[in-house]
């Protein structure tokens, strides 16, 4: 019994679906609600289509390691639905290497390790899970590929979302990637100074590694946090994709998964651009 009642302290973090806990979501929402309604003057859209039950929430990260945008969708999300249903945000392992409290703090609010293993035991516990396929890449794309969708190829989620035969309802976001401004992303030559012996910044091996104009810096280097400029958010839920194909058979099927993954770029390229176009002709008519 003993070990029983232990197992949940025992388990390794990230790799936990228990140690979210509504009461630490509760204290977070009078902080989110201030800054979504007088801090990033969020507008938001398309929440009436979201299906009943459990989706898979695929999104396009923006904003460096603030990634604003993503606190504005789980505000919206918890202020409209409450907590008794349950979503879950995969989170980059190397969050737990690098900075293990902020990671603990984001397991109470829904956050897990970024892999398939946990996507699956949130969806089968029948909750909802949130991932930005992207990562690191798209957080610090260069200021010029802002209203781009950038998932660097990866498509892990299009395999879960096939196995476990639930529908992708993308989210995407304008505005957050302008809280700061990325001149360029430098990895490759750190990684080549690397390579001739010199260690990494915080002795860590990041998959970027930017340079950008933003506040406490001025000029950044390397993905360090930084405080984002109070810049307005339009997000938008769009409809979900369903595809033709379901079930463990679609999902090994690599150049079925590659059509998928380019049907919902695709399709969430369309969203963005028309977000885009929709804000340059409002600022027009101002």
């Amino acid at each position: 019994m003993k070990k029983s009642q232990n197992h949940r302290s025992e388990a390794r973090p990230g790799w936990s679906l228990e140690r979210r806990d509504e009461a630490v979501i509760q204290s977070f929402m009078p902080i989110w609600g201030w800054l979504y309604h007088h801090y990033f003057r969020v507008q938001t859209s398309g929440w009436e289509q979201i299906p009943p039950g459990k989706v898979l929430f695929v999104g396009s990260h923006n904003g460096g390691l603030a990634a604003p945008d993503m606190f504005m969708m789980m505000y919206d999300w918890f202020r409209r639905f409450g907590f008794s249903r349950p979503i879950y945000g995969l989170m980059h392992p190397r969050v737990w290497e690098v900075a293990l409290p902020i990671a603990q703090l984001a397991e109470k609010v829904g956050a897990v390790m970024a892999h398939p293993k946990m996507a699956i035991a949130a969806l089968h516990q029948g909750a909802s899970v949130l991932v930005y396929p992207g990562g690191a890449e798209d957080v610090f794309r260069p200021y010029n590929l802002r209203n781009k969708i950038y998932f660097a190829g990866r498509k892990g989620f299009i395999k879960v979302a096939l196995r476990e035969e639930v529908p992708i309802v993308p989210v995407i976001s304008h505005g957050a990637h302008e809280n700061f401004i990325v001149l360029a992303d430098i990895y490759k030559q750190m990684q080549q100074l690397h390579e001739w012996g010199m260690p990494w910044l915080f002795n860590i091996d990041p998959v970027v590694f930017p340079i950008y104009l933003g506040l406490p810096w001025g000029i950044g280097i390397g993905p360090l946090p930084h405080i984002p400029l109070p810049v307005p958010i339009q997000t938008r839920v769009c409809a979900p994709i369903i595809f033709e194909r379901y079930g463990r058979e679609a999902a090994s099927d690599r150049q079925y998964v590659d059509l998928c993954y380019e049907k919902v770029v695709f399709l969430m390229q369309q969203e963005l651009d028309d977000l885009v176009n929709k804000n340059q002709f409002s600022n027009q008519e101002n």
